[in-house]
């Protein structure tokens, strides 16, 4: 368990994790005093592909009960800090298990998906990805997908997707909607950051920013430590406001080289969109279970305990509720 004393009273909401999924892994978020994370289980997968993603995880959620609670609503994450266990809320990172077929979205739900990014770097048949070059926003099934994640109450996620859909997607939703894990261009320029103007509109429409770690995106790259991931976080609340502010790891724990050529390909096999070079987390946020860490690092920077509460997960637990609806 969480050895950092307030650390230990918050409840702790990871807005990304995608991590070689096991028991080890499991133990570490209960270690790291994580209440809560959208775990995501769809990248490149179609309906079958993602299908076969939830049943696997409905089989997790049997065998490791003693540490894992699957999250619908915000009471179960409430549950899960009773219960001293993580709490999981299943996400995508793409559209691609919808397919053509609206009717898949009140299906996803139905197991329990509760976020659900527009696009992963390049176009699908919603939207265009942060990766291509042409960003024509939303399409007319676009425009359909978003109302009926708004009725199901689906968070929509804009976290790799492009400007241009990004805002199409803040406008068009009736519900906030998110960058789940993102880092702020104005540290360090890169396609996946989100410039100042971008963040603000999104704070502006009522919409929140999960901040990432990944290493690429921020300004000291491999070199960064978890004082500099506070200070990415730091900086996007300045621009933003503290209240629709939080954090997602990206954490992807567990996994190889294999698993980020995976990544950086458009659908997982065809042309190379990015190269990321060595992946190292930052210093002090190497593993889940040092998630503690990153409390200590918000007092170091002379946080407020009510600001790092917020940021930590009470801002994220109160959009969820706002757009889950329980």
């Amino acid at each position: 368990m969480a050895g950092n004393s307030l650390h230990d009273d918050l409840t702790v909401f990871d807005g990304l994790i995608v991590s070689k999924w096991d028991r080890s892994v499991f133990e570490d978020m209960v270690k790291g005093g994580v209440t809560a994370a959208n775990c995501t289980c769809c990248v490149w997968e179609n309906f079958q592909g993602t299908m076969n993603n939830i049943a696997e995880w409905q089989g997790w959620f049997r065998e490791h009960d003693d540490l894992l609670i699957q999250v619908r609503t915000t009471a179960d994450i409430a549950r899960a800090k009773a219960e001293g266990k993580t709490g999981i809320s299943l996400g995508f990172q793409n559209v691609s298990a919808f397919e053509d077929k609206l009717g898949y979205i009140q299906h996803f739900k139905d197991l329990g998906v509760g976020i659900v990014q527009m696009a992963y770097n390049t176009q699908n048949l919603i939207g265009t990805g942060c990766y291509e070059s042409v960003d024509r926003g939303l399409s007319d099934f676009g425009h359909e997908a978003v109302a009926e994640m708004n009725r199901v109450r689906i968070m929509c996620d804009l976290s790799h997707v492009g400007a241009k859909t990004s805002e199409d997607t803040i406008v068009a939703s009736t519900q906030p909607v998110c960058y789940s894990h993102v880092a702020p261009a104005g540290l360090k320029e890169h396609p996946r950051n989100k410039t100042d103007e971008q963040l603000k509109f999104i704070a502006d429409k009522g919409g929140f920013i999960g901040v990432t770690m990944f290493p690429a995106f921020l300004r000291k790259g491999t070199e960064a430590t978890v004082d500099d991931y506070v200070e990415a976080i730091d900086y996007v609340i300045n621009v933003a406001g503290e209240d629709c502010v939080g954090y997602g790891t990206d954490f992807t724990q567990g996994y190889g080289r294999d698993f980020f050529v995976w990544l950086m390909r458009d659908k997982g096999y065809a042309r190379w969109l990015t190269e990321f070079g060595e992946i190292i987390n930052p210093d002090g946020m190497r593993l889940i279970g040092e998630t503690p860490n990153l409390t200590q690092a918000m007092e170091r920077a002379g946080w407020t305990k009510g600001r790092t509460a917020k940021v930590m997960g009470e801002n994220w637990v109160r959009v969820l509720k706002e757009v889950w609806g329980a």
